[in-house]
């Protein structure tokens, strides 16, 4: 499985949750920045850190990618619009929680959310 990562480092300790939950190994783990320029517009900058990840329309389509969003919300949104549009589907994220009364604070992994089923789902809710 591939990781678009977009926010923080993702620790040794997630990445063995991640496998333990996904029951995939991790090909490859991509930290890609995500910090944007506010006074530009929001969309180049959302499609260059797509680019980033150097997949191939291929790839995109056909390799297991697991997402880690970026912590800004609009970006995620944007985010999440660019990567449908590349993979035709929503891809799965990541859920990164504190864990509780750790100091310094640490963080695990809570879930992976597939989006696509969640979607697909809500389409059932349309029709009530």
């Amino acid at each position: 499985m591939i990781i678009l990562n977009y926010a923080h480092p993702i620790t040794a300790a997630q990445q063995e949750q991640i496998v333990a939950l996904t029951g995939q190994h991790i090909d490859r783990l991509l930290d890609i920045p995500s910090q944007i320029d506010q006074q530009q517009p929001l969309l180049p900058q959302i499609v260059a850190m797509a680019d980033a990840a150097g997949l191939s329309p291929q790839q995109w389509q056909s390799e297991a990618i697991l997402v880690n969003l970026p912590a800004l919300n609009f970006s995620a949104a944007a985010l999440l619009a660019e990567l449908h549009g590349r993979m035709g589907y929503f891809p799965p994220v990541l859920r990164i929680r504190p864990i509780a009364g750790s100091l310094p604070p640490r963080y695990e992994v809570a879930e992976i959310l597939n989006l696509q089923v969640l979607r697909d789902e809500a389409r059932t809710r349309r029709a009530q």
